[in-house]
C-alpha cells in the first residue's frame, strides 16, 4: 500500500535535489573532474606519440592505426564491464580502481621495448579508460541538484578540456625535446595511479547506489553531510515519522528489486538513439582529433608547428563547454545536442577544406567548440535516461558501443586520406555527425526532472 502523498516524508534523493550547489558539491565536482582531466591527457596523448613515433620508430599507416585502435578495443570493452560492475560494487569503488589501472599501464608505456608490447599496455590503459568516464558521470550526476543537473555534468565533462590542454601543453613542450620525449609524455601519464587514492578515500559512494544495497544509514550519513554543507536542520523524528520512513524504505526497496533491462519496452527507443548519438560522435572525434598532429605533419608542418596549432585548437573546447553549460539548462538536453552536433557537422566538412595556416587553425576550433559541447550535453543526457539499479549499464553500454567507432576511427582515416583526400575523410565525419543529431530526436527531454530510482 503506498504511502498517502499528505503523509510522505521525502526521500534521501529527493532531499538532495531541493539542496543548492554547495562546498560539498563542489567538493565532489573537482574530485571526479580531476580524475576526467587526467583520463583526457591519457587520451590526447597518444595523438601526440603516435606523431613522435612515426618518425623516431619509422611506423607505417597500419602500424599506427593498430596504436590509435587497440585502445579503444579496450575502452569498448572496459565500459561495458565498468558500467555493469559499477552497479553491483559501487561508482567510487570502480572509479578508484580503474584510475589505478591505466595510471599504472601508462607508465609501464614509457618502458616500451616496440610496438607488440607498446600495443598490450595500451589495451590495458584502454580497459581503465572506459570504465572510468561513465562511472564518474553517473556517480556526479547522482548527487546533482535536479535543476542543474545537467549544468554540473557539463561542468564535469569540461575537465575533458583541461586534460586535453594539458595532453597537448605535454605533446608541445616535451615529446619533441628528445628522441626519448614520449618516453617523458607516458612517464607523466602515471599520475592517475596516485590519484586513485584520493577518489578512494575523499570522495562518497552514491546515496542512490547505497539504497540498493540496504545501506540506509551511510546513505543517511551522506546526505546529512551534503545537507550540512547547506545549512539544512535536521528535526529528530518521532514515532509516527520513524514508521512512515520505514514504509517508505520498503517500498523503495521492493521497486529497485524490479531489475529492467536497457532494451524492455520503456526504454528500447532511448536506448537505440543513445547508442546511435555515441557511435557517431566517437567515429568523428576520435577520427579527427586523433589524426590531426599527424595529418598536419603530412602537409609539412614540421612537429613542434603542428603540435602548436593542436594546442590552439583544443583551447577552444573551453568555450564550448561553457556555453553548452549554459544552455542545457536554457534550452534543454535534446536541443542543446542536437544543435552542437549540427555546428560539428559543418564544421567537420569547412575544416576539409583547410590549407593554410589561418583555415585550419580557425575551422579546427569551430570543430573542437561545437563537438566538446556536444559531448557535455551528452554525457548529462545519458545518466537520465535508466533507474538507478541499470543506470552504471546504460551509461557503459552505450560508451562501450561508441568505442566500437572509435576503434575503426584511426584505420578509416589512412584508407580515406590515400583515395579522396582530406576533404573526403571529414565529409564522412560531417555525415556522422549529422546522424547523430538526427537520433536526438528518440531521447525524450528530462530538463529539470528527478532521476529515475525504478
Amino acid at each position: 500500500m503506498a504511502t498517502p502523498p499528505s503523509q510522505r516524508r521525502a526521500t534521501r534523493n529527493e532531499r538532495l535535489d531541493r539542496l543548492p550547489f554547495t562546498r560539498k558539491h563542489g567538493k565532489m565536482l573537482f574530485g571526479s573532474g580531476i580524475g576526467w582531466a587526467l583520463d583526457a591527457m591519457d587520451v590526447g596523448l597518444i595523438s601526440f606519440i603516435m606523431a613522435a613515433l612515426a618518425v623516431r620508430w619509422n611506423l607505417t599507416d597500419t602500424e599506427l592505426g593498430l596504436i590509435g585502435s587497440i585502445g579503444f578495443l579496450g575502452m569498448a570493452i572496459g565500459a561495458t564491464l565498468g558500467g555493469l560492475i559499477a552497479d553491483r560494487i559501487g561508482r567510487r569503488q570502480v572509479f578508484a580502481i580503474t584510475l589505478l589501472v591505466y595510471g599504472l599501464a601508462t607508465g609501464a608505456s614509457a618502458l616500451a621495448t616496440g610496438i607488440v608490447m607498446l600495443l598490450i599496455l595500451r589495451f590495458i590503459i584502454g580497459l581503465g579508460l572506459g570504465a572510468e568516464l561513465p562511472v564518474a558521470s553517473t556517480l556526479v550526476s547522482e548527487f546533482a541538484p535536479k535543476r542543474i543537473r545537467g549544468r554540473v555534468v557539463v561542468w564535469l565533462e569540461a575537465f575533458w578540456a583541461v586534460g586535453w590542454i594539458a595532453a597537448a601543453c605535454i605533446g608541445t613542450f616535451v615529446v619533441p625535446v628528445s628522441d626519448d620525449g614520449w618516453r617523458w609524455a607516458f612517464a607523466i601519464g602515471m599520475i592517475p595511479a596516485f590519484y586513485a587514492v584520493i577518489v578512494r578515500w575523499g570522495l562518497p559512494e552514491s546515496v542512490r547506489f547505497l539504497e540498493t544495497k540496504g545501506k540506509s544509514s551511510e546513505a543517511e550519513r551522506i546526505v546529512r553531510e551534503f545537507e550540512n554543507s547547506a545549512g539544512v536542520a535536521h528535526p529528530t523524528p518521532g514515532p509516527e515519522t520513524q514508521a512512515i520512513a520505514i514504509i517508505q524504505a520498503q517500498e523503495e526497496a521492493e521497486a529497485s528489486s524490479e531489475r529492467p533491462w536497457i532494451w524492455s519496452r520503456g526504454l528500447r527507443k532511448r536506448t537505440a538513439g543513445l547508442w546511435t548519438i555515441w557511435f557517431c560522435i566517437n567515429l568523428s572525434y576520435y577520427g579527427a582529433f586523433i589524426w590531426i598532429p599527424s595529418l598536419l605533419v603530412a602537409q609539412g608542418f614540421d612537429l613542434v608547428r603542428s603540435f602548436t596549432f593542436t594546442l590552439i585548437i583544443t583551447l577552444a573546447q573551453l568555450p564550448g563547454y561553457a556555453v553548452a553549460a549554459w544552455l542545457i539548462e536554457v534550452w534543454g538536453r535534446r536541443a542543446t545536442l542536437a544543435t552542437f552536433m549540427l555546428g560539428s557537422a559543418v564544421s567537420a566538412a569547412l575544416f576539409g577544406f583547410a590549407s593554410t595556416e589561418v583555415t585550419i587553425i580557425l575551422f579546427g576550433c569551430l570543430l573542437s567548440f561545437f563537438n566538446l559541447g556536444a559531448w557535455g550535453a551528452l554525457y548529462a543526457i545519458g545518466p537520465e535516461l535508466y533507474p538507478t539499479n541499470i543506470r552504471g549499464q546504460g551509461t557503459g553500454a552505450a560508451a562501450g558501443f561508441g568505442r566500437i567507432a572509435s576503434i575503426i576511427a584511426p584505420f578509416v582515416v589512412p584508407l580515406v586520406i590515400g583515395t579522396g583526400g582530406a576533404v573526403t575523410v571529414f565529409a564522412i565525419f560531417a555525415a556522422a555527425f549529422a546522424v547523430g543529431a538526427a537520433a536526438v530526436a528518440l531521447l525524450p527531454e528530462l530538463k529539470g526532472m528527478a532521476l529515475r530510482d525504478s
